[in-house]
């Protein structure tokens, strides 16, 4: 078999409608998908691509048989005859196949999908918000409730008014990033650079660091290359910044510089053009100065659990005849998690699982929460303080007293809630898995 892989010519169009659904741009399905760039392109412009790297994209798009988007023109089978090719998807037809078809609750929820409930009026207001100079937008939920769903249709309307977009992860930074601040910087500057297509020039900025601190090296940055280069609004996202709070020596620096740029954008034309948007999964437990805290400005967007109503409405989204009763046991079982939610619609919608026996085996290792399950226990052996706060909540709840790291991030784990002003688990699935 051939090492390097084409993709045909006839799936080309197919490809730039999957990458135009899922995801902001090329370089945003790259990091995404954790290849480069330029092989992102040489991809979708059937250009030769490393056999493996050429199934990995396939798989991340959500291609399904990779070997029939391979060209194997210069490959003749068996007869001796040119493989045939598969009819070509038109447009019309690629999107009623992709509108019909099941997802898989993974990752963000594509922009045109179906199966995207919206939680009005938060939308509306993250897509009013970012048409302003210098606007920022917080977006905080626990995990997996749809952050990074609102985060891609928030950077869609930006791409679509004609804003250059950038789409971070602070996840993906390596812990040796963040042994000081200045090699943090470098590193948020370097990745804003690529992201754009430009060369990282950063020593000529960063001479004078000893003497002016990382944040000015980093304004200057902005200010006297990035945005003159580009000459066109930029809309930047940061996703998972509660990986910063992990460092307090960093913290301080890096989101007072967060709130620099959106109070600099009040009185200053080239940061008007600035618009930031972040999301994160905890409350804020690292002492941060009020005034330099980017946590108390702009528009928050807090995201909820799904209502019986919107449930309802995504069954039928799914083709099942619900009514109200199948959605509250639904819901007393897993509250309205989205996630958890849109994971017993799909198996149920596939006809994998009927509700009454999901119901029994949910909080056991053979439901199909089973991996889910087993990824937050795994969180809580590693953090016995968090395991140790969850089991006293749930056995003496009345008594129980957490301080407020382990509050915040039990919550952003999405294990507790608090209701009325009192800290409950947030639903029976995880009291029975992990409280028996």
């Amino acid at each position: 078999m051939a090492r390097s892989v084409n993709l045909r010519q006839d799936r080309q169009q197919r490809v730039h409608l999957l990458l135009h659904e899922q995801f902001i741009s090329q370089q945003d399905f790259a990091e995404y998908a954790q290849v480069a760039a330029s092989t992102v392109s040489n991809y979708v412009n059937c250009r030769p691509v490393d056999r493996i790297i050429f199934i990995k994209i396939c798989e991340k798009l959500g291609v399904e048989n990779w070997r029939d988007y391979a060209d194997n023109s210069r490959h003749l089978n068996t007869n001796g005859h040119k493989s045939p090719k598969s009819v070509e998807l038109t447009p019309s037809r690629v999107q009623n196949a992709v509108s019909n078809a099941l997802e898989y609750p993974e990752g963000h929820v594509r922009v045109n999908s179906p199966f995207y409930i919206e939680r009005t009026p938060i939308e509306q207001w993250c897509y009013e918000e970012i048409t302003k100079p210098g606007a920022l937008i917080r977006i905080k939920a626990p995990r997996q409730m749809g952050k990074s769903s609102l985060l891609v249709r928030t950077l869609y309307q930006a791409k679509e008014r004609g804003d250059r977009v950038i789409n971070l992860s602070l996840r993906k930074a390596s812990a040796s990033l963040f042994r000081d601040t200045n090699t943090f910087l470098k590193w948020f500057c370097a990745s804003i650079s690529r992201g754009l297509g430009l060369p990282a020039n950063l020593d000529e900025y960063w001479e004078l660091a000893e003497v002016m601190g990382g944040n000015l090296c980093c304004q200057d940055y902005f200010e006297r290359y990035l945005l003159p280069e580009i000459n066109q609004p930029i809309t930047l996202a940061l996703d998972e910044v509660d990986k910063v709070f992990e460092y307090p020596d960093i913290s301080p620096d890096f989101f007072g510089l967060l709130r620099v740029i959106h109070e600099e954008a009040k009185q200053r034309t080239i940061w008007k053009q600035v618009r930031l948007v972040i999301a994160h999964s905890t409350e804020v437990y690292v002492p941060i100065n009020l005034n330099q805290s980017p946590f108390n400005v702009g528009l928050p967007a807090e995201l909820t659990d799904f209502t019986p109503e919107q449930i309802l409405s995504l069954s039928q989204v799914y083709k099942l005849n619900w009514k109200e009763k199948q959605v509250l046991q639904l819901m007393e079982m897993v509250g309205g998690h989205p996630f958890l939610v849109r994971l017993a619609l799909y198996y149920i919608a596939r006809k994998d699982i009927t509700l009454n026996k999901l119901l029994q085996t949910a909080p056991t290792t053979i439901g199909i929460y089973s991996t889910y399950l087993r990824n937050i226990e795994s969180i809580l052996e590693n953090h016995p303080d968090l395991r140790a706060g969850m089991q006293e909540l749930i056995t003496n709840k009345e008594q129980a007293q957490l301080n407020n790291r382990t509050c915040s991030k039990l919550n952003a784990l999405g294990l507790i809630k608090v209701v009325d002003g009192e800290t409950i688990a947030t639903c029976e699935l995880y009291r029975q898995y992990f409280f028996k």
